[in-house]
């Protein structure tokens, strides 16, 4: 692959992934983004170093791991072996993929934690107030309700928690300098208002940076009851992996490499790259990264994907179904700059069938084939020129300049728009020139030669640009062709494909157009295997006694049977749940009971989401008297079950039952 000259250095990253389970194609990508920026600056001449990876420490996964009866390092390698298939599956050029796992990355963190305490920026210290285990927050006496959980209503007691804090407020205002000098810093630009206004500017507490209530984590190494918590360890991975060394030793590819050109990551998670870490790099010494892009989500029918509500779209199912590339196309193409973008399994079909097939595919079929229809496959120039020939040739050659405008915004929905103008401008020339027509005509044998050869020129040109993007289609149509893919440089240059060359004798269908219902057939096996996946987990958990855990509570006073008949338990559905504002443990459904729909507020936030909620059929106290929980009318009570630790369990039919349905 032909490149333009040096251009000097790129260092770009992701966001690295977390490795609590497989990730979706909204997780996907943001991969697939940075793969495309990273390859498209690769071919305009920059020495790039593309950096991706696992982020594998912190209590969830400890958690997860035990529910799965594994250590966590057997837990973080299944799953961290699943990520980088699906980059591979994804034809994802990486250069590195670091885990936070590496012993190398764990020993710096070390090193980094060492420093920062050593020079006053780490102190120890303490979380402390009044302790609701299900909620996991700390209370003041003053925001307790009738001396409980002011979210959940339960008991608290007393407690205090050891923690290593780092003091982010003596450097704030070095790095709000920091941001107004360089306003290309954060983008979009809606991102930087949102750190500026609501998180900079009224101040930073301090960060905690330990833990000692888990013990999945990189140790302190001079304080070992602490972990290293999340945030300094997993931003880290961005100066570990380049060969960073907080004794000063750093490698020369750090030398080269820092500071990053671009950190790539999701818009939920922006606050911590664009305050933490660089006033982490602050205390450190080391410069800041050029721009951090907190790109938008890519949703599915525009909801958050969920496996609940059984729409999660996996990278290695759309693949299965449509390939590689068309996958890398959809996302891409898809994806606004600063707004949501949507995924649906109909409009991957849509896009698939228009522009795949028809506008790209069908382009470079009916080239080919008219190319060996009329002259056994041979593409020459015979000079044979026409006025409409110049429109086409201003489009192709012109279309570079408006694609590196676009990524030079790290617009790449916008570029990718460009280089299919061309193609469909391509198209346009074939109903202009109508080469069937001219084929006719033994005396305009040299123009309709030259019509091909402009085709098989601006495909070319368009194939050259499109190979960030897609670059197995792009091979694919220059392997057709019989000639290499275009540098960038060349695509401004009208006639560089080599006259008298000749393409292939049969045309490769690029992208064949596919049946609708065919696909929805497919996606609804899919959908179908994925829940039956869900439940078979659940119930596998369910019936494995090979752990006897049981615990003993204080018993209550006894009851008669006549108080018992008091009680009406029946079993609802929940058809829609959402969380409480101004709460952070409530979360308030409303639960299908029969023909009725009752309001249900449950303190169960900390361990179910709004979206894992809908659907399940759980156990309802019915005729509880009505109450208001944070200002929202409660008309019942979904029953949970308890564990020593205050984690909660949903209580579930063990059968399909309809809602409704008494509980004896």
């Amino acid at each position: 692959m032909a490149i333009m000259q040096n251009k000097g250095k790129y260092y770009i990253t992701t966001a690295i992934a977390y490795t609590s389970g497989k990730p979706h194609i909204g997780n996907n990508y943001e991969i697939v983004l940075a793969d495309s920026i990273a390859r498209y600056k690769r071919k305009d001449g920059y020495d790039v170093f593309f950096q991706t990876g696992t982020d594998e420490h912190g209590q969830k996964i400890e958690l997860k791991a035990a529910e799965a009866g594994v250590t966590p390092k057997a837990f973080v390698d299944d799953v961290a072996g699943t990520i980088r298939g699906l980059c591979d599956m994804l034809n994802i050029a990486y250069d590195k993929f670091i885990r936070t796992t590496d012993s190398d990355h764990e020993r710096q963190v070390q090193k980094i934690f060492k420093r920062l305490y050593d020079q006053g920026d780490i102190y120890k210290g303490a979380y402390e107030g009044m302790y609701c285990t299900p909620c996991e927050s700390f209370w003041t006496e003053s925001q307790l309700k009738d001396g409980k959980c002011p979210d959940c209503g339960r008991e608290v007691k007393p407690a205090k928690e050891e923690a290593y804090f780092f003091k982010m407020s003596k450097y704030a205002d070095r790095l709000i300098d920091h941001i107004n000098r360089h306003p290309e810093f954060i983008q979009p630009v809606s991102r930087k208002n949102e750190m500026m206004n609501n998180f900079l500017l009224p101040g930073l507490q301090d960060l905690c940076v330990s833990r000692t209530s888990f013990k999945w984590g990189i140790p302190v190494d001079f304080d070992d009851r602490h972990v290293v918590y999340v945030w300094l360890d997993a931003l880290s991975n961005y100066i570990t992996g380049i060969g960073y060394d907080a004794d000063g030793n750093n490698t020369e590819q750090y030398k080269k490499l820092w500071p990053a050109d671009l950190h790539l990551i999701g818009k939920d998670i922006i606050r911590f790259h664009t305050i933490y870490w660089p006033i982490f790099l602050m205390a450190l010494g080391e410069e800041l990264p050029h721009q951090v892009f907190g790109h938008p989500w890519l949703l599915q029918n525009n909801d958050k994907m969920s496996k609940s509500k059984g729409n999660i779209m996996y990278a290695d199912d759309l693949v299965s179904l449509f390939g590689v590339d068309a996958v890398r196309y959809f996302v891409l193409h898809e994806m606004p700059y600063e707004n949501d973008g949507s995924i649906t399994w109909d409009l991957m079909v849509e896009r698939l069938n228009s522009d795949l097939a028809n506008t790209l595919g069908n382009l470079v079929n009916r080239t080919i084939s008219m190319s060996n229809k009329y002259f056994g496959g041979v593409v020459e120039d015979k000079g044979a020129a026409e006025a409409v020939d110049e429109d086409l040739k201003a489009v192709a050659t012109g279309t570079y300049d408006k694609v590196e405008a676009k990524m030079a915004e790290l617009r790449v929905a916008d570029a990718l728009t460009e280089i299919f103008n061309l193609f469909k401008r391509c198209n346009k020339y074939i109903d202009e020139t109508e080469p069937w027509v001219l084929a006719k005509d033994e005396a305009k044998k040299d123009r309709l030669a030259t019509v091909l050869y402009n085709l098989v020129e601006g495909i070319s040109i368009g194939a050259g640009l499109l190979e960030p993007f897609m670059p197995e289609t792009a091979q694919r149509i220059m392997g057709q062709l019989n000639s290499e893919i275009r540098g960038f440089e060349s695509t401004r240059t009208f006639g560089v494909y080599a006259s008298g060359t000749k393409v292939t004798d049969t045309p490769e269908i690029l992208f064949a157009r596919l049946d609708p219902k065919e696909i929805d057939a497919k996606v609804e096996e899919l959908v179908s295997r994925q829940m039956a996946g869900t439940a078979d987990a659940a119930q596998e958990t369910e019936n494995d006694t090979s752990v006897t855990n049981v615990i003993d509570i204080e018993p209550k006073a006894e009851i008669t049977y006549e108080d018992f008949t008091r009680m009406q338990f029946q079993v609802g559905e929940i058809i829609s749940c959402e969380a409480v504002p101004k709460s952070k443990k409530l979360l308030c459904s409303q639960v299908r009971i029969g023909s009725q729909v009752k309001q249900i507020v449950s303190g169960i936030k900390a361990f179910y989401s709004p979206e894992e909620m809908v659907g399940r059929k759980v156990m309802v106290l019915v005729n509880l008297k009505p109450a208001k929980l944070a200002g929202v009318l409660s008309e019942g009570m979904i029953l949970c079950a308890e564990d020593a630790d205050g984690n909660l369990a949903l209580m579930t039919p063990e059968r399909a039952m309809p809602a409704g349905a008494e509980i004896m």
